[in-house]
């Protein structure tokens, strides 16, 4: 397990990637920032962070070749890992929003970015971007945040959570490896966000309905029992879930 440890930077996952590039680095090779000035989430979202105070931090994955009709599963593992992280700190009502967000109740705690690097073949290598609240108590304009220290009252060892991270994104990806994709899937699904409870969504085209989250795709459209028992797959551009 090899983590390198940096100061400010602008971004752990453009760090990594092109340190991966620049040379051969082994897997599950983990980039931790104390500040980075240009974090990112999701559809371009800015991640904010307190210098020293959470967990920023970009892993390599390598791959042989997975199908690119596999690469959710990567999301899912990665969602996956970090839950049962959380789980073992006692952190209460956690869940997954879709497609890998962290909750805790109805707060975000966790958010992640993955960039993979494809090729004909398939997948050949990720870089999973990994962004947990962890010591930080404010969080200006941003009422859905919270972090471990806010719902617990006390200090984390961010470093002791970042290795935890490593060897349950490990468990998950050897899961993978042996093709347990139902088992994956099954567990993601089982702690989603939402999962069969009335909800209300937007559609990219401005359009707000209602219906009830069952699950996944194989590929990660969500999958939303609408009006007339019917069962629509939506991807992650389509639509929203809003609280």
């Amino acid at each position: 397990m090899t983590i390198i440890k940096l100061g400010a930077i602008d971004s752990t996952n453009t760090y990594l990637k092109q340190f991966s590039v620049a040379q051969s680095i082994t897997d599950y090779t983990m980039v931790m920032a104390e500040k980075q000035f240009s974090g990112r989430g999701q559809m371009g979202t800015v991640w904010d962070s307190e210098t020293s105070k959470n967990l920023t931090c970009s892993v390599f994955k390598n791959f042989s070749a997975l199908s690119l009709d596999l690469s959710f599963y990567i999301s899912m593992v990665t969602a996956l890992a970090l839950f049962k992280t959380l789980d073992a700190l006692e952190i209460p009502k956690l869940s997954i929003k879709w497609p890998n967000d962290i909750l805790a109740g109805d707060k975000k705690i966790c958010g992640v970015l993955i960039e993979n690097v494809v090729s004909k073949q398939g997948v050949r290598a990720s870089v999973i971007g990994i962004g947990l609240n962890v010591n930080q108590t404010k969080f200006d304009y941003l009422p859905r945040a919270s972090s471990l220290k806010i719902i617990m009252g006390k200090n984390f060892n961010i470093e002791e959570i970042a290795v935890t991270s490593i060897n349950n994104l490990r468990y998950y990806f050897d899961l993978l490896a042996d093709k347990k994709f139902e088992i994956i899937k099954s567990e993601y699904e089982l702690r989603l966000f939402r999962r069969n409870k009335p909800s209300t969504f937007k559609h990219y085209n401005g359009a707000v309905f209602s219906g009830y989250i069952k699950g996944v795709s194989k590929c990660g459209a969500l999958l939303i029992l609408l009006e007339g028992n019917i069962i629509k797959s939506f991807s992650l551009k389509e639509v929203t879930l809003l609280y």
